[in-house]
């Protein structure tokens, strides 16, 4: 597989020598695509995303478009948008390294969809632990501030406390209102009474990072990549037991087994069991699913989900078990609390998959397991509670046996743990 099927379009500067600031972005069209924004009326720059088929690229996929054509009609009063870059399934990571190593094309993108919404005051909420990546994304507010480029926008950069549940975008607004973030009942849709109750679309980094290209492509350009109905390129993430891993952006399309090949394949005397291609909160996929196209409409046809593109590639040597386990003590912790199915059935997982891990489990766990999952997808107040579950029944559905091991045999046993460690070697030397 040549690296030519890769499209590095929001990844192409990331090696050029300070990539973060204005002059090395400028160097590279930066802020080109506003200039020609702003030579089109804002309904033209609707209907530009709209058929370039642009969908939402922090998991759901929702066309992005069609969500800023349903806010209202102005009223003279604000509306807002809202960034979502509170990145924090387990396993994702695309969004950190873009506005690390190119913040100005996600504020280049929010001055173009600021001014396609008639918006004035536009806010980036992200992940308040890293530090690092919220001075980068201030100091590229400021410089583009400073350079004139934003006119009378302001871009608010908010740090948000660590929240996994703010990344559903109306515990987002909650929290960016000052409250406890927590998920909220829609409708109203945030379209409609959003941030202060005002009309708000909330989108992903990478989707309004990719608005600038669009404008300077041009919607059949950026159409022309990937499929028919999953438009564009994105940005892959591969971790794990995988010999190069990292971002891999793409055409929509590529399959896995294209990536590996890409990333020089599974580590050297290891094969794939199990991965994700969505992150943590999307069924397991399996070696009999390195064909399946990684679109939205594949993914889904496969029994998963694409999600944020976070591929976490585990080889033989892993516990399905023991991987589950921790993926729910991820869940369990992060709940809100807000919902009965979500507070409770999570408590309960992680009690089974406690014991299922440590060899102490009994068949009518197992039902158990089943059966609260079930209980939980579907039934939750909001998605969290469907991602505590998803990869509990994909687990139980390919690897069985394992969940079934464990009512006898501890994981750790069965899989030693230093054997799926990556860097064994230099922890022991």
């Amino acid at each position: 597989m040549s690296t030519d099927v890769l499209t590095p379009v929001l990844t192409d500067i990331w090696d050029a020598p300070r990539s973060w600031t204005l002059a090395t972005y400028r160097e590279h069209q930066g802020y080109r695509a506003l200039a020609r924004a702003r030579t089109m009326s804002q309904a033209d720059l609707v209907e530009m995303v709209k058929g370039s088929g642009l969908r939402g690229r922090g998991g759901a996929g929702f066309p992005t478009g069609l969500k800023w054509s349903f806010l209202p009609a102005p009223d003279g009063g604000p509306r807002y948008l809202v960034v979502n870059a509170d990145e924090s399934e387990p396993g994702t990571c695309k969004d950190v390294p873009l506005m690390m190593a190119n913040p100005h094309v996600l504020v280049e993108g929010v001055a173009i969809t600021s001014y396609a919404i008639g918006c004035d005051h536009a806010f980036i909420y992200l992940r308040g632990e890293v530090v690092h990546v919220y001075r980068r994304l201030l100091a590229a507010v400021r410089e583009a501030k400073e350079a004139g480029l934003l006119g009378d926008l302001e871009i608010t950069v908010h740090a948000g406390a660590g929240a996994y549940i703010c990344g559903e975008e109306t515990a987002l607004l909650d929290s960016l209102e000052g409250r406890r973030g927590q998920p909220r009942l829609k409708p109203p849709f945030p379209a409609v009474a959003g941030l202060y109750a005002r009309p708000t679309v909330v989108n992903n980094v990478e989707s309004i990072a990719s608005v600038p290209g669009i404008v300077l492509g041009g919607a059949e350009w950026f159409a022309g990549i990937g499929t028919a109905r999953s438009s564009g390129h994105g940005i892959f993430s591969l971790s794990g037991h995988v010999t190069r891993p990292g971002q891999y952006e793409a055409p929509l399309g590529i399959t896995l087994r294209e990536l590996l090949e890409l990333a020089g394949g599974v580590r050297a005397g290891h094969q794939l069991k199990f991965w994700t291609p969505g992150g943590s909160s999307t069924p397991l996929l399996t070696a009999e699913h390195l064909d399946v196209p990684l679109d939205y409409e594949g993914v889904a046809g496969a029994g998963s989900m694409l999600g944020t593109r976070a591929l976490q590639i585990f080889d033989e040597t892993v516990s399905v078990v023991r991987a589950v386990s921790r993926w729910i003590d991820f869940y369990k912790h992060e709940s809100c609390g807000k919902c009965t199915p979500c507070r409770e059935g999570t408590f309960w997982l992680q009690q089974i998959m406690h014991r299922l891990e440590d060899g102490k489990g009994t068949p009518a766990d197992l039902q158990a397991l089943s059966d609260i999952a079930g209980n939980i997808l579907g039934r939750s107040f909001c998605a969290l509670g469907d991602a505590a579950a998803t990869p509990v029944q994909s687990g139980l559905k390919y690897f069985r046996e394992e969940f079934e091991a464990g009512c006898h045999t501890p994981a750790r046993e069965l899989f030693p743990p230093a054997a799926s460690t990556l860097h064994a070697q230099e922890v022991t030397a």
